[in-house]
């Protein structure tokens, strides 16, 4: 199985635009947007409220983490970044 990044330089080789379209900077980071259901965005609000040791970011890059190893993705950097999002020091000593 690729991986995102082996897609888009396999892609990028043949269109050398897709690169800068695939929003990837040098740390390997891609940046995106998504629209989300009120009902979604509002619930993420509250448990960030609730929960100021997590971000809107560290909480989605654990839902999609935790997604990606329910449906089958093995992968040790998945796992890693999961396990990473969920299980902060500081996540532990708040209760969360």
């Amino acid at each position: 199985m690729q991986s995102i990044d082996q897609v888009i330089a396999t892609a990028a080789e043949a269109n050398p635009e897709v690169l800068a379209a695939s929003g990837l900077d040098e740390s390997g980071t891609v940046s995106f947007q998504a629209q989300l259901p009120q009902p979604l965005q509002q619930a993420m609000v509250g448990f960030i409220e609730r929960c100021p040791n997590w971000d809107q970011y560290r909480l989605v890059q654990a839902a999609i983490a935790g997604f990606l190893i329910q449906n089958g993705v093995e992968s040790r950097e998945i796992t890693r970044l999961y396990v990473g999002n969920m299980f902060r020091r500081e996540s532990l000593s708040q209760g969360v």
